[in-house]
């Protein structure tokens, strides 16, 4: 029985296993610890990024399980999904701290000594040029990146630093296969940052102006 088969009976012994095709793909292609599920006409396909292949089955089947509840829209929990769940959040430990960026460092360190008393561990830090998201942190590498837009306006860039900075401290919350990043305690601790209301509105209106800009810069006359 293959891992898939296996994380299927353990999670749905009512469906049938029988009237489903489960395969699983390790590729090279994606982040580290990256996956999804292709769902197709009963079938099923699990991607992983080729690092899961070193992991435990156990913590893989909690994986697949999560990626199946997705796909049936159900609510269960399992041990596996525990497990899997633990396993993410502390992939920071053995994650190497080998990319950064001088003005992004002082960014992190300047709010790692205001707002968590220097205690945050600093992480890959790194730019992307991506307008659809001004910041992310990624659990697999460890990885807060900020977009090259907000290079040259400190305010702005300083405030989705603390936000991404939040992500990596309180990571998030998991209960019957749903997963919750922004829970109420971190809205309250992201309001809790200096001007966040008015710093929130230069950001609609920066996202607004960039658009524009994309818009007309993207235009044959």
């Amino acid at each position: 029985m293959s891992i898939a088969e296996e994380a299927f009976e353990l999670l749905f012994s009512d469906k049938g296993i029988s009237n489903y095709n489960l395969k699983i793909k390790y590729h090279d292609k994606f982040n580290p610890y990256n996956a999804n599920v292709r769902y197709t006409k009963n079938s099923l396909q699990f991607n992983l990024s080729r690092k899961w292949k070193k992991v435990s089955k156990e913590i893989q089947i909690g994986l697949i399980q999560e990626l199946m509840l997705k796909v049936f829209k159900e609510k269960k929990s399992t041990i596996n999904i525990d497990l899997y769940n633990n396993f993410i959040k502390n992939l920071h430990i053995s994650v190497p701290k080998v990319r950064t960026d001088k003005l992004l460092e002082e960014s992190f360190n300047k709010l790692n000594e205001q707002y968590f008393f220097g205690l945050l561990e600093k992480p890959n830090l790194m730019w992307h040029n991506s307008l659809r998201k001004l910041g992310s942190y990624e659990y697999g590498t460890d990885t807060i990146s900020i977009s090259e837009v907000l290079s040259n306006d400190k305010e702005i860039l300083d405030y989705v630093m603390y936000h991404e900075m939040l992500h990596k401290k309180h990571k998030f919350h998991s209960s019957n296969g749903r997963t919750c990043h922004h829970t109420k305690e971190f809205k309250k601790l992201e309001s809790m940052y200096e001007n966040s209301k008015e710093i929130e509105g230069k950001i609609k209106n920066l996202i607004r102006q960039e658009k524009r800009n994309l818009f007309f810069t993207s235009k044959t006359f």
